[in-house]
């Protein structure tokens, strides 16, 4: 059994999210069948499906060029917006670059966003990885660490602007001054300002997060190596003043809100079936089907990330080939098996401290509908037993309710 972290929130439910397949080729690159459309018409009904599956976010992918058998995307901040205005509960996060984006200009579109949702739009910034993309349209391609030096003023900017009226801040990459935002973004209760999430598994990744990220996302892990992860991102936390249960209560200036201790997520492959063994079968007919040019392509290109850090933790550094066979490492997470066994593993992370599984499927549509009918009943089962060992309840208030009868 896992012991239980100081950093887990039993009371509190788990959140669950899905990976928008709004590129070509699903989510495993691989010639098994994949009942899934990258189209928009295939990413609303999903949306809708999501959203009556007990799922609170979805996460839009950030591609620009073919890769990894990817051959066509659509960009993920319009494609998030069209799934906001198409949806009424789901938050929809939309992965951007720094580097491609000025923060100023992307703070200004989530506000908008943030209006037409009624308080729904977030971000997860990624720091860059494919540096094909950035060379290729002309833009500068940091070194790892710098990448992160400019995303952490990135998400300061971000927050400034979100919060404050005219707001200044001096860096090495941005510059703003004396800048107002209006409308401000919407006022939700127990909400600052929309939600950055931000991720990467190396050791200036978890100190970026631990500074200044409401959310970490991670690539696929198991439980020791996110317990690692973890540990280093409540270190940073820890030296900036933002403790658990603490708060950071200025970035670049004495009006901007207390920053919360930081939330973790965790990427998870799901593939869920009436038995062990089939759910296996189902993983071993995927690797054995991969792809083998694409993804030794895209090992070769992501695995400079890890090269590339001083102490070789960047993302993908340890990831095999079979890993590599779904590109955010999430067959190591294991939510693989029957409904009870997937259930339990998710209970085991929350107990370290996962606070939402960012999850991806063969078939979407079907297979998200089934996370709703099947697994999730038994994660909040599992979850209000734990709580209340542990001296404590859970609260499922303002927990979405499952009702998987909707019309595309």
């Amino acid at each position: 059994m896992t012991d239980i972290s100081s950093v887990a929130r039993l009371s509190e439910p788990l959140k669950f999210a899905y990976w928008v397949p709004n590129v070509s080729g699903g989510l495993v690159v691989s010639t098994i069948e994949q009942r899934t459309g990258w189209d928009f018409e295939y990413n609303k009904k999903l949306a809708r499906i999501a959203e009556n599956s007990g799922f609170e976010y979805a996460l839009t992918q950030t591609r620009y060029a073919a890769s990894y058998g990817a051959d066509k995307q659509h960009e993920a901040t319009s494609f998030s917006l069209a799934l906001l205005a198409a949806t009424e509960r789901l938050k929809v996060i939309s992965a951007v670059h720094p580097g491609m984006w000025h923060p100023g200009v992307l703070a200004k579109f989530i506000i908008t966003a943030d209006h037409i949702s009624n308080g729904r739009a977030a971000v997860n910034i990624v720091s860059g990885w494919l540096k094909a993309e950035f060379e290729n349209f002309g833009l500068e391609w940091l070194e790892h660490d710098e990448r992160y030096v400019r995303t952490e003023e990135f998400i300061k900017v971000l927050r400034g602007l979100w919060t404050e009226q005219e707001y200044s801040q001096s860096g090495k990459y941005y510059n703003i001054t004396d800048f107002t935002l209006q409308p401000a973004p919407v006022d939700v209760p127990g909400r600052a300002h929309p939600e950055i999430f931000f991720g990467g598994n190396s050791t200036a990744a978890q100190a970026t997060a631990g500074r200044v990220a409401d959310w970490y996302f991670s690539n696929g892990k198991d439980l020791e190596g996110f317990k690692d992860n973890i540990a280093g991102v409540v270190a940073a936390a820890g030296e900036t003043g933002r403790g658990i249960g603490g708060a950071l209560p200025s970035l670049s200036s004495s009006h901007l809100p207390a920053l919360g201790s930081p939330r973790f997520g965790l990427n998870g492959f799901v593939i869920a079936r009436d038995s062990g063994k089939e759910a296996r079968d189902t993983l071993r007919e995927i690797v054995e089907k991969a792809h083998r040019p694409a993804v030794e392509g895209f090992r070769d290109a992501v695995q400079e990330a890890g090269a590339s850090t001083k102490d070789g933790k960047g993302m993908w550094a340890d990831s095999s080939f079979e890993d590599l066979v779904q590109y955010n490492d999430g067959f190591k997470t294991q939510l693989i098996g029957t409904p009870e066994q997937i259930a339990e593993r998710i209970v085991e992370y929350k107990k370290i401290g996962v606070n939402l599984f960012l999850t991806g499927y063969l078939h979407f549509q079907e297979e998200v509908a089934a996370f709703g009918s099947d697994v999730l009943p038994i994660v909040r089962e599992l979850e209000a037993d734990l709580a209340r060992r542990n001296g404590t309840e859970l609260d499922l208030s303002g927990t979405p309710s499952v009702n998987v009868e909707v019309n595309a």
